[in-house]
């Protein structure tokens, strides 16, 4: 359907409607050329040759003036006036309209000057006025004025939003016409929405039936909470339907949020497009609505861009409308009810491939020509296609819309976004070149799309009624990463195995500061939705919903999932809407568990509790079991100080087994509530050692007695097989930790580490490489570091001989077939070359020298990135040199990510300086890859300082950069300077805290904890550890 067409269904003219427009060309101030103004005629002037012809003429005049004059006098007490975008009409208008909304939508906003920004600007004298006058009027009456809530008042739902589109992409504007179909609920003369660094032209309210427009008596903009607010000089009647007409200008932002750009270079030219961000807040920057999750609401768009691009939206093209200019408008097909935060569109020039499910769902993969050409996105899409077949077959729910596009840019501030219909990858997390992409690689892409496919049900089809359960969608979405990744590749075990070091242990690093949070948390304000989204919300949400998953059973889990979706499809819904559902499906197979009062205690208190097993000496078979919560510092003080740690008390479903030398009995579970329990368990001999939380199912630590720590060492030193592969893993992982918050004393993990000689499996290793890591950055810049060292060493080398290198595998396809070999493999090579193993460095000069010399990288697949590094690290300049050169000129992303952060492993601390100033460059380094240059220099010793020292001085820029962006800053903050641990540094971080200007409060006070813990181990455990060390090695 055309535009033209679309115009004509506007509501009908009343005489309601001209005498509106009769005042505006009478009374309005300086109203901006648009649809509803014309320009009036000008008046012809009084002369003293007119006056001289007749007095009658002279007295006529006077009257007629009179009247005129009286007439705009009424109008404007009537206040029948439409008013520009600040309510004070002094904005200039837009230039390059010519009075009517076709004029308005064909020329670039400000004729190539950028929209006004409604929010900075002076409203004038009398505007401001009344709304004070109005502000106080709501203070007497004690309650927040509506604007000023922090969330939407609830008396309008918009039902339907028509929004038409221009981009200019030329200058980087968009100009935009949406109309809103509201539905009253509570009387009210307030309209409050959401809209936000964008230029208002003009608004309009009328009845969707006959009886005409609502007089509007002024607008303004309320920065404070994002929000434009149309006062009325009527109240809305209630169950009445209304519509809202807003037109409107803004920027194409050079920046990640909303609606912004990005460009790449294809055959020396750079190519631009404009694509979308939304979530969490950002819908309200592109267009204004009703930008909270629980306005779901159905949408037509259309978008109009020269015919040299393509546009992209949610659901399919339903007519294109080609012009004579070389415009074109795309229509696109009405949206299910959603909410705003999903909507999404593109403009860009790319091309695609495609693929349809067995449903008939179209999958198109859109990316930039030559890397279709390539085929670089084939990977992606194939998987896409039978991902959309598992997940309908697995929630027994179809895939929703149509068709489902993935969208492949250069420049995102995630890794991707779950848009229904329309999903934005960065370039990095989809396009994937076979002949030099390594499993790891190939690994980070599957998993990423299979969490946004997860979405397309789990927070798109239903969404969380609110964003203090984001962990809902997310937490969701991220578990499921494991459990599709194990349908696509079923050998590699994901949801058994590599969920535990990349999720649960990963998460109990930070849930186990004191600065915690709950994985549900309140949020009151716009600015306390940024902070809901974080490892929290996403990897505890996961593995909760896993132990939660392994209590029920889960084909009972599943089934409850399935009536969890049905009921609540095209809807919202709350953490209690999943527990009754999923007791309900409990319920249907003849078990009672109230999964709200066990869940309830997981997702409202912050942290974790470590289980503690004790044997009873007095009495047989008695043992006694306790918990606490587990924190790195006992001496922080709480984040609730009414609340102490003894306060926390969690139902815990703790399975526990009996094992000797060569058997391991079944498991049994145990409900833990108390603080401290007695508990008998049959068949526990005085050789026989106990093991809790079997396969690490549960959210939480084991403690032992010394004893029966001592026992599992003997038996992962004469038989480890007897302990599952997980266990081996959980061990590790718990021992490291309990160590390092003081539970255990410093020798007892480094004592597990030597069974690994033995050790054929990857997931241990790389349990046990993921402790030591933080361990290490504590200890790498101390005088006996070499002690350790060495010790890790002598741990890793006869695996190392054992395993050797992995041969160049070009040929070969990617997906190996011993996945658990070579990612092993890879583990001890790192390990190897990370700690100083000669040959490891030998080997890696080696082939980085015939690189260099043979100009073709022989370097096999797997092993590249600790290749580069490890080069960079021991050779000279013309390495790094080489190494950044390589940087600019490969096109495969896959191989630009690695050779980036291979920089940042050099020795040379003024190549580390010269990098550090070229990553704010964004011709040279990608805005979201700037943040991983500082945070791998200061994972360097040698560039932990230099790191620190630049992230202080630039803070102003890259919280300008970042500071809205979800993840961004709170990374960076916590990745320069989780590993400070010095009383200088600490002293330094609290310091550059108290003086700095605003952004990441939450991130810091964390930062603060982490740093004041780590300089806590320093001075109680470090010399306890090294003098271990010392006379293990002389034994």
């Amino acid at each position: 359907m055309a535009l033209e067409e679309k115009r004509e269904k506007r509501p009908p003219v009343t005489p309601m409607m001209i005498e509106e427009e009769a005042a505006l060309r009478n009374g309005s101030r300086g109203l901006p050329p648009g649809p509803w103004a014309e320009t009036a005629g000008p008046r012809p002037r009084t002369t003293e040759r007119h006056i001289a012809v007749h007095k009658r003429l002279v007295l006529g005049f006077a009257v007629s003036i009179l009247a005129l004059l009286a007439v705009t006098m009424i109008a404007v007490l009537l206040s029948v006036r439409f008013e520009d975008c600040g309510a004070a009409a002094d904005s200039p208008p837009r230039a390059g309209g010519n009075g009517s909304l076709s004029g308005a939508a064909r020329q670039p906003p400000g004729a190539g000057q950028p929209p006004g920004r409604p929010e900075e600007e002076v409203r004038g004298g009398e505007a401001a006025e009344e709304e004070e006058e109005e502000e106080e009027e709501w203070q007497r009456r004690r309650e927040l004025p509506p604007w000023a809530r922090p969330r939407l008042p609830r008396h309008l739902r918009p039902l339907h939003y028509n929004l038409m589109l221009s981009a200019f992409m030329e200058n980087f504007t968009f100009s935009g016409e949406v109309n809103v179909q509201l539905e009253v609920r509570n009387a009210s003369r307030y309209i409050v929405l959401h809209a936000h660094r964008m230029h208002i032209e003009a608004v309009r309210v009328a009845e969707d039936k006959l009886a005409g427009g609502v007089r509007v008596a002024r607008t303004f903009f309320y920065p404070q909470t994002q929000v434009f607010v149309v006062v009325l000089n009527r109240s809305l009647e209630v169950q009445r339907s209304y519509n809202l007409k807003i037109i409107y200008n803004a920027l194409i932002e050079n920046e990640l949020l909303g609606f912004f750009r990005s460009s790449y270079v294809i055959h020396g030219e750079r190519r631009f497009l404009g694509v979308t961000q939304f979530s969490p807040t950002h819908a309200r920057k592109a267009f204004p609505c009703f930008d909270e999750p629980i306005y779901k609401a159905t949408f037509k768009i259309s978008i109009r861009h020269q015919a040299t691009y393509l546009s992209l939206s949610n659901m399919p093209v339903e007519t294109s409308v080609f012009e004579e200019d070389g415009w074109v408008t795309d229509h696109f097909s009405q949206t299910p009810l959603m909410s705003t935060y999903y909507l999404a569109w593109a403009v860009c020039n790319f091309t695609y491939r495609e693929t349809v499910t067995k449903s008939g769902v179209v999958v198109r993969l859109y990316a930039r020509p030559d890397a279709i050409r390539r085929g670089s996105g084939d990977y992606a899409l194939n998987i896409t296609r039978r991902l959309i077949e598992f997940y309908e077959d697995y929630f027994k729910v179809p895939y929703s819309l149509p068709k489902l596009d993935l969208l492949a840019v250069p420049k995102h501030p995630y890794a991707a976004m779950e848009n229904w219909g329309l999903s934005v990858f960065v370039e990095q997390r989809i396009l994937l070149d076979p002949s030099i992409s390594s499993i790891l690689y190939l690994l980070d892409v599957t998993m990423v799309i299979v969490h946004e496919l997860c979405h397309q049900w789990f927070g798109d089809l239903v969404t969380p009624v609110w964003w203090e359960d984001v962990w809902l969608k997310e937490g969701f979405a991220h578990y499921f990463e494991f459990v599709g990744t194990d349908y696509l590749y079923p050998g590699w075990n994901m949801e058994k195995q590599r969920f535990l070091t990349d999720v649960l242990h990963e998460v109990m690093l930070l849930d186990g500061l004191a600065s915690s949070h709950p994985v549900s948390q309140e949020v009151q304000q716009a600015s306390d939705i940024d902070r809901v989204f974080d490892w929290i919300a996403y990897k505890k949400g996961a593995a909760l919903i896993r132990m939660l998953a392994s209590f029920m059973g889960h084909s009972v889990f599943q089934m409850g999932l399935q009536d969890y979706l049905t009921i609540h499809k095209y809807g919202n819904a709350a953490r209690n809407d999943l527990w009754n559902t999923l007791s309900k499906a409990l319920k249907r197979v003849g078990k009672s568990v109230n999964i709200q009062e066990v869940m309830d205690q997981w997702t409202l208190q912050m942290g974790y509790p470590v289980i503690t097993i004790l044997g009873n000496e007095t009495t047989d078979n008695i043992i006694v079991i306790s918990q606490e919560r587990f924190v790195y510092d006992s001496d922080t003080k709480p984040k609730d100080p009414a609340r102490g740690d003894n306060s926390y008390l969690w139902q815990i479903p703790l399975t526990i087994a009996v094992g000797n030398t060569s058997h391991i009995s079944s498991e049994a579970i145990i409900w833990v509530s108390n603080k401290s329990e007695h508990h008998r368990i049959p068949a526990l001999e005085e050789a026989s050692w106990l093991l809790g939380n079997i396969n690490q199912t549960g959210y939480f630590r084991v403690n032992y007695d010394i004893r029966n720590w001592r026992l599992l060492i003997n038996q992962l030193t004469r038989n480890h097989e007897v302990i599952s592969v997980s266990n081996r893993a959980g061990l590790i992982d718990d021992a490291f930790n309990l160590a390092r918050a003081g539970y255990l004393p410093q020798n007892i993990p480094l004592e597990i580490m030597r069974y690994l000689s033995e050790e054929k499996d990857f997931l241990p290793w790389h349990a046990a490489s993921r402790a030591l890591y933080p361990l290490d950055k504590l200890l790498d810049r101390t005088e006996n570091y070499n002690i350790f060292n060495e010790y890790i060493l002598r741990q890793v080398a006869s695996m190392y001989l054992k395993l050797g290198w992995p041969t160049n595998n070009l040929n070969k396809s990617l997906v190996q077939a011993s996945y658990q070999h070579e990612e092993l493999r890879r583990e001890v090579i790192m390990l190897a070359c990370s700690f100083g193993n000669k040959h490891c460095h030998q080997q890696a000069a080696t082939l980085i020298s015939d690189w260099i010399s043979s100009n073709r990288n022989r370097i096999p697949l797997n092993v590249r990135d600790i290749v580069y590094c490890t080069g960079v690290s021991l050779m000279d300049e013309d390495v790094w040199e080489f190494i950044w050169m390589k940087f600019h000129s490969t096109t495969a992303v896959s191989e630009k990510k690695i050779l980036l952060e291979a920089l940042t492993c050099s020795d040379d601390r003024n190549l580390l300086n010269r990098l550090l100033n070229l990553s704010l460059n964004s011709e040279v380094v990608l805005d979201q890859d700037a943040i991983d240059v500082i945070i791998h220099v200061a994972r360097n010793p040698h560039g932990r300082d230099l790191a620190w020292k630049f992230f202080r001085e630039k803070w102003k820029i890259l919280n300008a950069r970042y500071g809205e962006a979800l993840f961004m800053n709170s990374k960076l903050v916590s990745g320069v300077t989780e590993f400070l641990n010095t009383e200088g540094e600490l002293r330094e971080l609290k310091n550059f805290i108290k003086s700095y200007e605003g952004g990441a409060a939450v991130s810091f006070s964390r930062a603060v904890e982490t740093v004041e813990a780590n300089v806590r181990w320093q001075r109680l455990y470090k010399e306890e550890l090294f003098q271990w060390l010392r006379k293990s090695l002389t034994q």
